[in-house]
């Protein structure tokens, strides 16, 4: 607990030109498989004292969703996956609704549901069958219950984004200063002979292509995660706390300056940054780009 209690100094002292860029188009994912996290109270004052105002979390906890009652955080909540098979009966979506939305919604702004998390491309084919159903019995029961217009009910296509990935499946051919938006000589899609400074915004427009490949040009992309490694295993190259800084300054410095990728020069960038706490307990080893990191990072500059 001291040492989760040394991150909230650290973030309470982070300057005032970092903490104005969340809520810009920045949010910060809020995960909690841990067992030394502060209490949701304590992180609805924290985050508050931050100015962070888009939280993302993975549930639909009551006792998160209690802590920031009364206060300006929009929040995304979630269906979990082992939820997605019964939430295909339509009595089941609206209890869920009316057990975990209907109460909070008055004092909490939850501005949009999740159904599922990498649920497409996880290997669990039976699983992914359940997504589709999943996703219209919680849409009908927001209707249904006159929660629409409150929750958000189309259908952005949200990604998870790590171009440190990408990095270390082939270091030697994937420049680090690519995909640390630092000064690099940067890449040209040969389809579209638009040129790229950095990978993110490359692995956007390359959804937005198999988006309209599929026939479809009025889906948004909106990015569910990413961030970089703090810490890693000797097979891990670049995954440190120098680099999962620079990659999320640099990051947040151009949804500063309201950048767009080269394809969607008009849409903003719309980003959720994982994560807010390293998670003790999680099963996924390398996602450890947390903000603590990354504000002891961006203070010393």
């Amino acid at each position: 607990m001291a040492a989760v209690f040394r991150t909230i100094l650290l973030l309470l002292t982070v300057s005032e030109s970092f903490i104005g860029i969340f809520g810009i188009g920045v949010g910060i994912n809020y995960g909690r498989i841990a067992n030394n996290l502060p209490t949701p109270s304590h992180v609805s004052v924290l985050l508050r004292s931050l100015n962070i105002s888009r939280v993302k979390v993975y549930d639909a906890d009551p006792a998160v969703l209690g802590a920031f009652a009364g206060t300006d955080v929009e929040f995304i909540v979630a269906v979990g996956n082992d939820l997605l098979q019964k939430m295909r009966d339509p009595q089941q979506a609206q209890s869920w609704v009316q057990q975990n939305v209907q109460p909070y919604i008055s004092q909490t702004k939850i501005t949009c549901i999740t159904v599922g998390n990498e649920v497409l491309g996880g290997g669990d084919n039976q699983l992914a069958t359940y997504l589709l159903p999943a996703m219209k019995t919680v849409y009908g029961a927001l209707v249904d219950l006159g929660l629409s217009k409150q929750v958000y009910v189309d259908s952005p296509f949200f990604i998870n984004a790590y171009p440190y990935f990408a990095y270390k499946s082939d270091p030697n051919n994937v420049q680090l200063e690519y995909v640390l938006f630092e000064p690099n000589n940067g890449a040209v899609d040969p389809n579209t002979n638009l040129k790229y400074d950095n990978m993110l915004y490359a692995q956007i427009d390359a959804v937005y292509s198999a988006i309209k490949a599929l026939g479809h040009s009025d889906v948004e992309v909106k990015i569910s995660e990413t961030g970089w490694p703090s810490k890693g295993d000797e097979d891990d190259p670049g995954a440190t706390v120098q680099n999962a800084g620079i990659y999320n300054r640099n990051l947040m410095q151009r949804m500063q300056q309201g950048q767009s990728t080269p394809a969607r020069p008009s849409q903003p960038i719309d980003i959720y940054l994982f994560a807010l706490f390293n998670e003790n307990q999680s099963p996924v080893r390398l996602r450890k780009g947390t903000l603590d990191c990354i504000i002891r990072w961006y203070s010393r500059l």
